[in-house]
């Protein structure tokens, strides 16, 4: 049966090699080229933020000025064009909005004009479509940054007949940062009193960007099918349940893929040396490798635990403070830690190298290098997180034959296999509660096994090295998804 090809326009806030903080970064990165190599027409835009240089990615001009119409007035902008491979990417050029250090904080505060910053971007993305005369059948949006794509789509009076074909698919990526802001600029967005209501944008006088795109998207995504319940939950919504759950028709959960062109033992070139299942000698050499980068005692049998994430509340890494201590005083482990991000985590996990010499690394910042590294070099991988919607790294980390420690929630649970002790099979460790006590029991489980139990460990690492989180599978289902929003669109015309 002949497949339908589409015209499909990506809008993100970040994208890799471009911009990445996060997961969406490496969804944003990876998807496009996976669906243009299905036969779409996909392109993606982004703005252009002031550590993309011109030079180093090869930007030139596409449209020079473009006007951009907002509730109260005109803004006009540039538009620059890249690619990541053969998509071609468009990124808007404000300087006001995007030409500062950081994308949406400064390092320790959101900037106080994000509303209008990415309010504006999503109206320019629309306007880029009249500019460059595409018309796409599906603008895919992710998170709260874009989320008024698809409230503009249907309630801007000059684009409602430009795109009365175009459906809006929007992807919830982080359920914990959904864009609430202060109402003083609503006009400037330019989104209609009539719909400053409980049901679309208003949440205790305050404007909430995602809530209007559950309202308004013709399709709802999250990146994993248990996640995808969990949103629509009391417990996993974080209070955007109840309107996610009257769409529950239009919720999808799809498994984020791995881009295993950039993250494979195999052919990956920023690692020591390259291995894979069938010739598995090298991780010995990349554990060896790690141990000196972040100045641990360099030996073979001690297990090594990575944590690679953002130091907040959400990652879980709160849960490590009040026992990391007694772990290292009361088990043969070391640690090594990357991540940024809360200040107060920050301070303690940084300090805790020279406490611990040998037996704790420590990176504050975010290298790609050293997320290579340690994916390769370590034995196992702890992500102690309190809500997961899908998680990449325990992907990654799967294929480099280091088993990850997670807890049992979202795509942590659609990913990992639970360990059995009767026959080892399994491709990780999990816990459910989300406590201290939780974390060291499980901690001691693994490292009981690693030295009492080793074949287990061995078989786990081949199991684990052996599963294949295609982006080609997620793609097929992102298709049907986009039929359904297609059909779905066809209500609101």
């Amino acid at each position: 049966m002949q497949r339908t090809t589409r015209n499909i326009l990506f809008v993100s806030s970040e994208a890799v090699p471009f911009a990445k903080t996060g997961g969406l970064g490496d969804v944003c990165g990876a998807l496009p080229k996976i669906l243009k190599k299905l036969g779409h027409d996909v392109r993606l835009v982004l703005p252009r933020y002031w550590s993309m240089s011109h030079k180093a990615h090869d930007l030139e001009w596409e449209v020079s000025p473009m006007e951009v119409q907002m509730g109260n007035c005109i803004l006009w902008c540039g538009v620059l064009k890249g690619w990541i491979e053969d998509v071609p990417v468009y990124f808007i050029e404000y300087e006001k909005f995007f030409g500062r250090a950081g994308l949406y904080d400064d390092g320790y505060h959101e900037f106080s004009d994000n509303a209008a910053r990415f309010g504006f971007f999503s109206r320019a993305c629309l306007q880029l479509c009249r500019s460059i005369d595409f018309k796409p059948d599906i603008i895919h949006a992710h998170d709260w940054q874009t989320a008024l794509v698809a409230p503009y789509l249907k309630i801007w009076g000059s684009d409602r007949e430009y795109f009365r074909n175009t459906a809006s698919v929007f992807t919830i990526h982080n359920i914990g940062y959904q864009g609430k802001f202060p109402a003083d600029v609503y006009d400037f967005l330019g989104l209609g009193l009539e719909n400053f209501t409980e049901s679309k944008f208003e949440c205790h006088g305050r404007i909430h960007f995602m809530k209007g795109a559950v309202f308004y998207a013709d399709a709802i995504t999250t990146v994993s099918p248990t996640h995808a319940e969990e949103i629509m939950t009391g417990i996993g919504s974080n209070g955007v349940a109840q309107y996610i759950e009257r769409r529950r028709k239009d919720v999808f959960g799809i498994i984020n893929g791995a881009d295993y062109d950039h993250w494979d033992p195999d052919n990956d070139p920023l690692i020591s040396q390259q291995y894979s299942l069938v010739h598995f000698s090298g991780k010995a050499f990349c554990k060896e490798t790690l141990q000196r980068e972040f100045n641990l005692t360099v030996d073979p049998g001690i297990p090594l635990i990575a944590l690679i994430s953002r130091m907040s509340y959400q990652k879980g890494k709160h849960l490590l403070i009040p026992i990391i201590e007694d772990i290292v005083h009361h088990m043969r482990v070391q640690f090594v830690i990357l991540g940024k991000g809360e200040k107060h985590m920050e301070d303690y996990f940084g300090g805790l190298p020279a406490r611990f010499p040998g037996r704790i690394g420590a990176w504050i910042g975010y290298t790609e290098r050293k997320a290579h590294v340690m994916q390769a070099g370590a034995d196992f991988l702890l992500m102690p997180s309190l809500y997961e919607p899908c998680g990449l790294n325990q992907i990654y980390a799967l294929r480099y034959g280091t088993i990850p420690i997670v807890r049992d929630t979202g795509g942590l649970r659609d990913t990992v296999i639970q360990y059995n002790e009767q026959d080892g099979s399994g491709t990780g460790f999990m816990f459910h509660n989300p406590t201290p006590s939780a974390v060291y029991n499980t901690v001691g489980w693994v490292v009981s096994t690693y030295y009492d139990r080793s074949p287990h460990i061995d078989a786990m690492r081949k199991q684990g090295m052996g599963e294949s989180f295609s982006w080609v599978d997620s793609a097929l289902r992102y298709e049907k998804v986009y039929t359904h929003a297609l059909a779905r669109r066809k209500v609101w015309a």
